[in-house]
């Protein structure tokens, strides 16, 4: 079963940038920085990136979710929202539109600005930017979610990735995996505007996409987005990781469903594993999902 999100890895074409805007904007600091293990490429079925370069970042109030950013050159190449796979981060904040000012000159481009969700006096408000190594973000207040994780107004402006969103072209092959094999609850499917995938594939604005929500631990949460056919699959080239958002880890206590291991859990000894035993496996997208077990006692 898979619980809390744990540590999301992206790909990013200038780490240096990445890593002073997520400090500068969202206060994020750094828990470790050094250069890809052979260990951590063979994991990954993606030798070629041994060598390359990392930063791992955690929010300012130390909440157990890791940002772990890998320097890919090749990364100016890939455009977010436009094909399948982990698409977006999406990070709890305490104010959207405090944020949105303070974010007015700096590294990352906002491409939605703050907006609520729906029309209720609770609701989230949600903006979306683009940062300095082509990573997509999206920043909402959600006092639900706050809540859930025992939050309150003392929490930094920019706290955890709480959402993860993934784009396929088969809603029922996402809900049947997410749902059936690994039997997690999930949201019936409802009609949405989603500006941002419209605006990246010059589709009408006005394109209704059926969006679906995966319920993980409270205050965790997994987005399911029904991509119009002409939205392919990822490129991948073959030694790298998956350009954009490569990997989503989550806590977990074990999977015994029929998946696509690409590496069946074993022992990491890097942080921020510290040697608990940690597996990969290919979603119904080819997203790469992790397993990140508890400690034995």
């Amino acid at each position: 079963m898979l619980k809390e999100l744990a540590l999301i890895t992206i790909t990013v074409s200038n780490l240096a940038q990445v890593e002073s805007a997520w400090q500068q904007e969202f206060d994020y600091q750094v828990a470790e920085r050094g250069k890809v293990s052979t260990e951590l490429a063979d994991y990954w079925d993606a030798q070629a990136t041994a060598g390359s370069d990392y930063v791992i970042m955690q929010p300012a109030n130390k909440a157990p979710v890791y940002m772990r950013f890998i320097a890919d050159p090749a990364m100016q190449d890939y455009t977010p929202m436009t094909s399948t796979g982990w698409n977006v981060t999406e990070l709890l904040v305490r104010d959207t539109d405090k944020l949105a000012a303070a974010m007015a000159d700096s590294a990352f481009e906002i491409v939605g600005p703050p907006k609520d969700l729906w029309p209720a006096p609770d609701a989230p408000r949600a903006m979306q930017v683009l940062g300095p190594g082509r990573e997509m973000v999206y920043l909402t207040s959600n006092n639900r979610a706050s809540a859930a994780l025992g939050l309150d107004d003392s929490m930094p402006l920019a706290e955890r990735p709480f959402i993860m969103v993934l784009g396929g072209s088969s809603m029922q092959l996402m809900t049947d995996f997410y749902s059936g094999t690994l039997g997690l609850p999930i949201d019936p499917p409802s009609p949405f505007k989603i500006t941002m995938i419209s605006m990246a594939n010059n589709l009408d604005p006005d394109t209704i996409y059926p969006l679906a929500i995966v319920r993980l631990t409270p205050g965790y949460l997994i987005e399911l987005d029904e991509l119009p056919a002409t939205i392919g699959a990822r490129k991948e080239t073959k030694g790298y990781l998956p350009p954009g958002v490569a990997i989503v880890g989550f806590n977990s206590d074990g999977i015994d469903a029929p998946v696509e291991w690409l590496s069946k859990p074993r022992p990491i000894a890097e942080f921020p594993y510290n040697g608990r035993n940690a597996g990969i496996f290919r979603g119904p997208t080819g997203e790469l999902v992790e397993v990140i077990l508890p400690v034995e006692p």
